[in-house]
Formats: structure tokens, sequence, C-alpha cells
């Protein structure tokens, strides 16, 4: 696919697919307006017919979540890492089995690492609908362990999730194989296995945009025509490019570095090109990317579009609107390389 034009790596918001069975919780009431979305890599749907906008690997996978106000995303476990970025809304997110043990608010431009083998769920809590960026680590970032009342509830309508992560309708008339293994709540033991830690640990897990600082030693600078900053939000160890740990870490596996990058009006990033995967989320203003060397080929972004940029292609960026564009950037990689002049 890296021969591919920018356009056919670009994925619009308006162009999301979203499935809205993705998971045995989908017709829980509260968690039956949901959306799925999955933008790079397989995702933890388990529906087949979920939608894959970009097959390719990168090393970790992107997707998204849409809920109108008061819809929930049941209590859940990962075994890879789960980034959230709020694009837009109000958002609650839940901690412990039960949803009881801890919770935190974020909104617009903030971004949450939840820590593996622990249950999180999380609720649009605004007054309008809300839009997540998502990230998980890995390939194949596994599937769900979901709570025992999960189970209970799916149960009472109609949905039974197998070993292996296949979900089945038979309220819609399909049937359960006769070979095939019910998926089983979690035992206890394992239930044991997935405790909250503690509050300060999760303290460690979340960066405000608002609290977002300028990284004056970013080897990105060096390309910045104009007004250009990039910003650390995961960086879970010293990198080449120039970046610090922090401020979220994390004592579990990434698997990638996450950027906020800042381009006020009228500023560019010149030719450089890359050693990791790079894709990169809109959050707001517009954005255009150009391949060099390849005439015409060039993008813009609008708010909430998704663009994967390949190893080794030259790119530019450039801001050519009067106000700023925001973009969050995920790296491949827990240590990025720092850009290469083309």
């Amino acid at each position: 696919m890296n021969d591919l034009s920018l356009a056919s790596r670009l994925v619009r918001y308006t162009d999301l697919k979203p499935c809205l069975n993705a998971f045995v919780d989908t017709r829980t009431p509260g968690s039956d307006k949901k959306e799925n979305f999955t933008i790079i890599g397989p995702g933890v749907s388990e529906n087949p017919d979920q939608h894959v906008h970009i097959p390719e690997a990168h090393g970790f996978n992107i997707g998204g979540a849409r809920q109108p106000p008061g819809c929930l995303n049941s209590q859940h476990s990962h075994d890879t890492a789960e980034v959230f970025v709020v694009h837009s809304g109000q958002w609650r997110f839940l901690y412990g089995m039960n949803a009881d043990d801890a919770y935190v608010d974020l909104s617009p431009g903030d971004t949450i690492s939840i820590p593996t083998k622990m249950f999180r769920g999380f609720a649009n809590n605004g007054n309008e609908e809300g839009f997540l960026f998502a990230v998980l680590g890995g390939d194949d970032p596994g599937r769900v362990t979901w709570a025992p009342s999960v189970f209970e509830l799916a149960d009472q309508y109609g949905l039974v999730l197998l070993e292996g992560g296949r979900l089945i309708d038979v309220a819609a008339g399909d049937e359960v194989p006769a070979d095939a293994k019910r998926q089983q709540p979690p035992n206890e033991q394992e239930i044991a296995a997935l405790k909250t830690p503690d509050t300060e640990q999760l303290a460690g897990c979340v960066a405000l945009g608002a609290q977002l600082r300028s990284n004056e030693e970013s080897m990105l600078r060096q390309y910045a025509v104009g007004d250009v900053s990039e910003a650390a939000v995961i960086t879970p160890s010293a990198t080449p490019d120039g970046f610090q740990p922090g401020p979220i870490q994390g004592w579990w596996p990434h698997g990638f570095n996450l950027r906020r990058i800042t381009l006020a009006a009228g500023s560019s990033l010149s030719a450089h090109t890359r050693h990791e995967s790079e894709v990169i989320f809109l959050q707001s203003g517009l954005l255009t990317l150009s391949a060099v060397g390849k005439q015409g080929d060039e993008v813009t972004m609008s708010p909430g579009d998704t663009l994967t940029l390949p190893v080794g292609l030259v790119r530019t960026w450039r801001n050519d609107s009067d106000k700023a564009a925001v973009a969050f950037v995920v790296r491949g990689g827990e240590q990025p390389a720092a850009p290469v002049a083309a």
C-alpha cells in the first residue's frame, strides 16, 4: 500500500462506516446506540461484518467510537494498550468491574491511556453527540474481556459471544453452531487479576489538552516554517527525536508514541521523511499534506479525518487557512527516530 496515493490513505470523518452491533453489549439498553469504527487494522470487534477502512499493518490499530448523550460502553478489559483522544463531546471514563472504583471526566483535546488488564467503560455524559479517536496496541490487539454483568444482559437481549470472539445474534434468527463453545464470564481468580490501580497511578494515565506544552527540543522544529509546535502526549521513554518520558508513560507497553502538533495560520513543515509509520488525526482546523515528487498528490484534511503516511514517504505539511491547525499524531515504536531531511 506504500505506493498508493495520499487520497487512498485518507479516511474522512464523513466517510466513516460504523458498525452498530460490534460487541456483545450493543443491544443492552443504554449501550444500543453506539457506533464503532475500525479505521486501521482489525481492531477488537466481535462482529465479522465490521468494516475495516485500511487493513495495512502498522504495529498498532486505529479506531473510533461515536455515541449520543447518555450512551455507555460497558465494563471491559484489554490485553494491549487502549488510548482515547476526545475529538468532540464530554466523556466520563469509569473504572472497576462494576464501574464504581473511580472515574475521570474529559473534554475535547484531552487524552487517556487506560492500563491493560483492568476493567474500564466510558459514557458520553454531555448534551451532544461525541466522538473518540482510539489507538490500540499491536497489529493484533486481541479480544475484549467483559465484566460478568455484560454477559447476563446480553443473554436477555439475544446476543451470544463464542470463544474466539465471534458474536451470534440469536434474536435475529442466527443459530449457535452445535460444536461451538460460549465465551464464559471471567472467574473469581481472573477478576482479581484485573484489579483497578491506585489513584496516583491512574492520575498518570491522563493528559489534559490545556496542560500540554511545546517541546523546544523536538527535532521536528528544524523543518518548521513559521509557528509550529510539537507536544508530547504519550512518550514511554526518552526518544531519539528529542523527547523525554511523559506526560503519559505507562507501566505497560504501548508500542507507539502520541504527539500533538499545532501549525499556526500560514505555517508549514518542509520536506522530510520518517523511519516509522505516522498516522495523523486532525482535531481542528485545516491541514494540507503533500507527497514530494508525486505531482498533484496532496490532500487537505478536515476535522475528524485520519491519514496514514508510510515509512520513507517524503512529505510536507502546511496550513493555508487563517486559523491554527491542531493534529494528534501516532508514531510507531516506543522510540521514534528523528525526522530525516529529503
